[in-house]
């Protein structure tokens, strides 16, 4: 079958078993074109609440597809792509965020979005790469604990200096890869391109930024913005995307290492087996009360994003 061979069946297919495609940002082209809700982890967890579809796939990571489930316990939810994991989530285990809490007692607890259900259980909010700084700063508590995200949380703590933020250890491996080296490498390639990037980051990277923001921040700037020529320092994916939105400018990736495999990992025949039944996708199964006590922390993030 040729690509739009497949489009038309993935989309005769969920009209007739009334299903919702997500898919994240750094998905292909192809995926993105057969999705009915597309963007950020975040995003697609609130879009797809408010779908009045019973069954959700999730064209993107594992932690993805929990925060679907966690927001959304009375539907169906399948990852399109059983080995679709993320790095920076499977790091951090309950285990070792428990060790972090006793090593810093009376701190709040906040964790990326990036993290797992159960990870989630245990912290007080959750924020996102846009939302982090604003939820941060209403804190009623200055001792913060922010995981897993080294890199964010280093962003995060040099917006909000009144704070006290404690890190531990980890991130995206593909984010933290880009050096300053690189950098300096595609600043003089484009000496006209202004430089976007992703918190997730190494500081070295993000002091260099002319905007620093999370992928639909990114996104959105590069279409808003008048100037032609940009380089794109977050997943490689987004710098094709926006070629197709604004064919007059110009984009280029800060670095060919911006490649996430795991969000690679889905293809459009996942999708199709998936919708098919053909034993494809992995069905998320969380327990009731593991749902009920991670789904506070989103709870909080979205009481103080209001």
């Amino acid at each position: 079958m040729t690509i739009s061979e497949v489009q038309e069946r993935i989309l005769k297919l969920k009209r007739e078993k009334d299903i919702c495609i997500l898919a994240h940002s750094y998905q292909a082209k192809e995926i993105l074109e057969v999705a009915d809700h597309t963007g950020d982890s975040y995003k697609l967890s609130v879009l797809a609440a408010r779908d009045m579809k019973k069954t959700a796939i999730m064209c993107g990571v594992r932690f993805m597809a929990e925060t679907v489930k966690l927001l959304s316990p009375e539907k169906t939810v399948y990852l399109a792509n059983t080995e679709a994991g993320c790095p920076m989530a499977d790091n951090l285990s309950a285990d070792r965020l428990r060790a972090a809490i006793d090593k810093y007692p009376g701190h709040t607890v906040v964790c990326y979005i990036n993290t797992t259900a159960e990870v989630k259980t245990l912290s007080d909010v959750c924020v996102t790469s846009s939302s982090a700084v604003k939820i941060i700063e209403k804190l009623e508590s200055d001792d913060i604990l922010f995981v897993p995200d080294c890199n964010l949380g280093a962003y995060v703590a040099e917006q909000v200096p009144k704070k006290n933020v404690r890190l531990i250890n980890g991130g995206c491996p593909i984010h933290a890869a880009v050096t300053a080296a690189d950098v300096a490498a595609a600043k003089a390639a484009h000496p006209n391109a202004l430089l976007l990037v992703h918190p997730e980051c190494v500081p070295d990277v993000v002091s260099q930024a002319d905007y620093v923001g999370s992928t639909s921040g990114i996104y959105d700037f590069a279409v808003k913005s008048d100037n032609r020529e940009f380089i794109i320092g977050t997943e490689i994916s987004i710098a094709e995307h926006l070629q197709y939105a604004c064919p007059e400018k110009s984009f280029f990736a800060l670095s060919k290492k911006l490649m996430c495999h795991n969000m690679k990992a889905t293809t459009l025949m996942d999708v199709y087996h998936c919708l098919n039944g053909d034993d494809g996708g992995d069905e998320i199964i969380l327990p009731p009360e593991l749902i009920v006590s991670a789904r506070k922390c989103i709870d909080e993030m979205i009481r103080l994003g209001e």
